[in-house]
């Protein structure tokens, strides 16, 4: 195939676009390289990439007016893997004119690209945020979500309900995905592994918010890029042309579309986090116990029902494997001891 991903330069971006590339795909990443976090590491990503010769690099902001579609129109993907995004739910507290500007108005802009250049498959990415303020445990994608806890996660369910509306009005086959806290080798410096591992190198004390209770549905970086390009190959039908898979399903009634959760389906404790990375670190944390900060919840937890149904499999890379190789690559990407 040939694949526009946008935010290839980002942690999932770089990832998906690699595997794609190995596999013998082409790829065009799109990226605008932000300033959100250190843009030499999202150049390294990027430079990465462009060994391959089936990679093409284009520099470009999405809410630019028409630098999406003039990439559509160049590269002619098969596919779109919509991944760039202004990440971070506490950084949305600070600076909400980025989310605004970057997943929506350059989400809009993206659907009109594909409306103008229609793809076999849009894959959006979303986020277990979106749940907001749920408290049915495990997270279903057919739950009710209306109860955004910031702007960051509000702006994401917006782009989930533009995407739809564009899946009915142009039958765009269209999956949205929400991840659960993602990590592993490259991974966000703004995220807890990468500012614990820099914290307990440098033998300074780590933050620990919600006191070390608080519970993540971690997803290993490698287990999540399988299940996106698994995926791939299962866009929704229109609705004349085929019916949900299963009782979880999310299939629209009125749209080829459909949202899938990625996540294994099993939360740890922050604190069994920071135990697997003191072991694979060989170094004890100093803890200082914080409560949450607004927006943050105490339990993410994935249903992983449709996942399974479509693909037949769902993430499940040990914490400990993962954590043990962030650790072997920041150790060589930094070099340190």
């Amino acid at each position: 195939m040939h694949a526009l991903v946008t935010g290839s330069a980002g942690f999932i971006g770089h990832a998906l676009s690699r595997r794609l590339l190995t596999e013998g795909h082409s790829v065009t990443g799109f990226d605008g390289f932000s300033d959100y976090y250190d843009v030499a590491l999202k150049r390294a990503r990027h430079d990465e990439l462009s060994r391959f010769e089936t990679f093409t690099a284009v520099e470009a902001r999405l809410e630019t007016p028409g630098a999406v579609r003039d990439a559509m129109a160049a590269a002619k993907p098969d596919i779109v893997f919509h991944l760039a995004a202004q990440a971070g739910v506490r950084y949305s507290l600070i600076n909400p004119d980025s989310y605004v500007a970057s997943n929506l108005v350059g989400t809009a802009n993206l659907l009109e690209a594909v409306r103008a250049h229609p793809v076999r498959h849009l894959m959006m990415a979303s986020t277990s945020s979106a749940y907001g303020g749920n408290k049915r445990m495990p997270f279903r994608e057919t739950d009710r979500s209306v109860t955004p806890l910031t702007l960051y996660s509000a702006s994401k369910l917006a782009t989930e309900a533009m995407a739809h509306s564009y899946a009915h009005l142009f039958s765009v086959p269209t999956t949205a995905f929400r991840f659960f806290t993602v990590y592993g080798p490259w991974g966000r410096p703004d995220m807890a592994l990468f500012l614990f591992t820099r914290k307990i190198l440098a033998g300074e004390p780590i933050e620990v918010f919600g006191e070390g209770a608080a519970e993540r549905d971690f997803t290993y970086i490698d287990d999540l890029v399988d299940a996106v390009l698994r995926l791939s190959d299962r866009p929704p039908p229109l609705p004349s042309q085929g019916g949900p898979v299963c009782p979880a399903d999310s299939l629209s009634d009125v749209a080829p579309y459909r949202l899938v959760n990625i996540g294994g389906g099993q939360p740890a404790r922050l604190d069994a986090m920071i135990a697997a990375l003191e072991a694979a670190l060989g170094r004890t944390a100093q803890r200082i116990l914080k409560p949450l900060p607004p927006g943050d919840v105490v339990r993410t937890h994935a249903s992983t029902e449709l996942l399974d149904a479509l693909i037949g499999r769902v993430p499940e890379t040990p914490l400990e494997t993962g954590i043990a190789a962030f650790v072997a690559w920041y150790r060589e990407y930094y070099r340190e001891a």
